[in-house]
């Protein structure tokens, strides 16, 4: 048995019962992960059907150039459709989105054009904007304009909903989703309502999108709209696929909250998700009060999280951030980008050190041997030492040196560093998992503790 090509195998995705990060709920939680898809991301079934619904429509012919607007995910199901059909791909996405989405969408033959983030979505600048002019400008193409074309909420209405219904016998009693387009909690909440009309539907929306104040008032407040940085959901207009009748609830999560959740359910469930998906878990956890015994919830997990490798899954981008506490001598020098650290040898000259110190701005360099640590030199010690003695620069380290930095666990925690640096001794010293040494100072200690 085998599938006549990609497009083939879009759907059917299994829906996976969470264990650890949920123990404290007091019913079944299930998530629909969505990464099976080829393309991994549900936008594979509406990037699908919209393509359909042009080509039956006229839209479309035979050698055109696909053109839409997209934060990653369905460009890449228009490009594997793209390969399969023969059709050109132009996609416009904002800066504010990962390498790894822009780069995947290039290895399948896309053009991909990068604009700003923080414009206002009829600024001639914006993706929306590019996206609509490209479509003018270029014959035989059609922009597909994901956010209102309504073949996005009929991909969910006609595959997503009918899944979830049949993976759990009916007994579904909540679907929760981010929301974005509007296209996937729209459409599979318009089924499953049809289905059972008490099944509670809740969104999931970011802090900067105007989509839950507009379920609450109607109002379309360009006020609430700010820059956010989790991906893939949220808006700052109100899509056309957008049926807020079928909706029950809108909450709203952080982008820091978002971000740690997916690393936990990466870590604590083996599940690798993106950002919607952990916003969405992380969405839920807010609303566990309103659980109870015997009801069943169906999570949407979006994409997966190799597209976001660079960002949420990254340390360092985390830290910069303020998303991830630092905690240990291992998380401090995460933080660093992989500097490499500065040593000198017994052997070499005072004059050395002192210019080690000036090339690179640090007060302080391990004394190393081929065995380890055996001295160390800071620029206070030097200084009064050549300031009394100016004949000893063409000394060797190895006379003026003071005693070596205390060696300490990779992961000792950093209120551990702060007791052992003092006056007469100004870093420690680890090895990571390779063998490698690091060195933290004071000044690192107080930069990760201020934060």
């Amino acid at each position: 048995m085998w599938k006549n090509n990609i497009l083939e195998t879009i759907g059917n995705t299994p829906l996976i019962k969470l264990n650890k990060i949920t123990k404290d709920f007091p019913c079944t939680v299930l998530a629909k992960v969505d990464y099976f898809n080829p393309g991994n991301s549900i936008k594979d079934r509406m990037a699908l059907k919209m393509l359909e619904v042009a080509e039956q429509e006229g839209k479309l012919k035979p050698g055109g150039t696909i053109i839409e607007c997209t934060s990653g995910n369905t460009g890449m199901g228009l490009a594997l459709a793209a390969c399969v059909k023969g059709y050109k791909c132009i996609f416009t996405t904002t800066d504010k989105q990962s390498k790894e989405k822009m780069d995947i969408l290039k290895a399948v033959g896309a053009e991909v054009i990068v604009c700003p983030t923080n414009v206002e979505p009829d600024d001639p600048k914006s993706y929306y904007s590019v996206a609509r002019r490209l479509a003018k400008e270029i014959p035989n193409s059609y922009f597909f304009n994901q956010y209102d074309n309504l073949a996005n909420r009929l991909a969910h209405y006609e595959t997503t909903g009918p899944e979830i219904w049949e993976q759990t016998e009916g007994k579904i009693t909540h679907l929760v989703c981010t929301a974005g387009t509007g296209g996937t909690i729209t459409g599979t909440a318009q089924f499953l309502k049809e289905k059972k009309p008490n099944i509670q539907v809740w969104a999931v929306d970011v802090y900067g999108s105007l989509l839950t104040k507009y379920f609450k008032t109607g109002e379309v407040d360009m006020n609430e709209v700010h820059p956010y940085i989790s991906e893939g959901f949220g808006e700052d207009f109100v899509p056309a696929n957008y049926d807020m009748s079928v909706i029950d609830h809108f909450e709203q999560v952080t982008d820091k909250d978002g971000a740690i959740m997916a690393r936990r359910i990466a870590k604590e469930e083996g599940i690798f998700i993106g950002y919607s998906a952990g916003s969405c878990v992380q969405g839920l956890m807010q609303l566990k009060d309103r659980l109870k015994e015997g009801d069943l919830v169906v999570c949407i997990f979006h994409d997966h999280g190799s597209r976001y490798v660079a960002k949420i899954y990254n340390d360092q981008w985390m830290m910069e951030r303020g998303f991830l506490d630092v905690k240990t001598f291992k998380d401090i020098i995460s933080a660093r980008e992989g500097k490499q650290l500065v040593t000198v040898q017994p052997s070499q000259t005072v004059a050395e050190a002192v210019e080690l110190m000036k090339k690179f701005d640090i007060e302080n360099i391990p004394v190393m041997n081929g065995s380890g640590p055996v001295g160390s030199v800071s620029e206070t010690g030097l200084f009064q030492k050549v300031f009394d003695h100016p004949e000893l620069k063409d000394s060797t380290v190895e006379s003026i040196m003071e005693k070596a930095y205390p060696v300490v666990d990779f992961d000792t925690p950093v209120e551990r560093l702060g007791s052992l640096i003092n006056k007469g001794n100004g870093a420690v010293l680890a090895k990571d998992e390779t063998g490698d040494y690091h060195i933290v100072t004071k000044y690192d200690v107080i930069q990760s503790l201020a934060k």
